[in-house]
């Protein structure tokens, strides 16, 4: 049996470079790496960095750290910074869009399989990560052994987070940064449906967002309000999982079924996560999302034909 509670797990930084763009990697493993299960690369979404959404400690609840939960059970647990986020490089001129943080995954992906002799990626992405995660995807194929797409928006049609989001369209456009702070944080869980997280898990989660950011880039919100489609569902060649909150108010339900349908590997699944609204990780039922993941990644693969 695993001992969620007592086993402490030390991560390792790692740093990248995409050009002379410094990106800032964490991993988490248990163990020889080389027998893990698999290695995941997580990909953070538009307002935090990467710790504090896949490795967030809560005093006495041990599994809000998806990378911990993960590592426990014999996964190579990785996540990355984009570009503009958390302590990769901030100072450019850009508001970092979804197809630069695609091009920061693949950068993540390249220096991860240098590391593990070039392991395929077990891929996860939330929000605008998903995006992210699905374009680096779409685009290199060959590195991903399967895909999992938490709180993904396609086209954006009737999605009543985005309709409210546009309404701001031309400030987001007019400067690369946005400010984040408490109340906004409060607002992710509170926009949708109040009462799907714990006050506590908020608290811990805007502590460790505002540890690392004042302020994030504008590209993710400008693409989701103005630019989608980013990704190609037909182009997506991995296994592939979508991952839909019950309240989630990113993408309407038909929008995400359009997606799935044109999926073209057999090997996909769709799942409504029940009492789950937008940031899952963070939700009360993390345990049952976090069940969905495992289930996924460790699925076996078909024998026939």
């Amino acid at each position: 049996m695993i001992d969620a509670v007592s086993r402490t797990i030390a991560g390792e930084e790692h740093w990248t470079n995409k050009g002379d763009v410094r990106l800032f990697l964490w991993n988490k493993v248990v163990g020889n790496a080389a027998a893990a299960k698999g290695t995941i690369l997580f990909v953070h979404g538009s307002s935090m960095a990467s710790t504090p959404t896949f490795d967030l400690q809560v005093p006495g609840e041990p599994d809000y750290s998806a990378m911990d939960y993960f590592a426990r059970r014999g996964y190579d647990c990785w996540c990355v910074d984009m570009e503009g986020y958390g302590r990769s490089t901030k100072d450019r001129d850009n508001n970092a869009p979804i197809a630069q943080g695609a091009e920061d995954c693949f950068a993540a992906g390249k220096y991860i399989q240098r590391l593990r002799a070039g392991r395929k990626l077990l891929l996860y992405g939330v929000s605008s990560g998903a995006l992210r995660a699905a374009l680096f995807a779409q685009n290199h194929p060959e590195m991903i052994e399967r895909l999992a797409l938490d709180a993904l928006v396609w086209t954006g049609a009737d999605s009543p987070t985005l309709e409210q989001r546009a309404k701001k369209l031309d400030e987001w456009r007019s400067k690369n940064r946005r400010p984040t702070s408490r109340e906004f944080i409060q607002t992710i869980f509170t926009r949708d449906h109040p009462g799907s997280a714990e006050q506590k898990v908020i608290d811990a989660f805007a502590d460790a967002i505002l540890a690392l950011d004042s302020s994030v880039p504008t590209g993710t919100y400008v693409d989701m309000c103005a630019n989608l489609p980013v990704c190609d569902p037909r182009m997506i060649k991995a296994p592939t999982l979508v991952m839909r909150g019950q309240w989630d108010g990113i993408a309407s339900e038909q929008d995400l079924i359009d997606f799935f349908r044109l999926l073209p590997n057999p090997d996909k699944q769709f799942t409504v996560m029940p009492g789950v609204a937008h940031a899952s990780f963070q939700s009360k039922n993390y345990r049952l999302v976090l069940h969905i993941l495992e289930s996924f990644f460790a699925q076996p693969l078909p024998v026939y034909p």
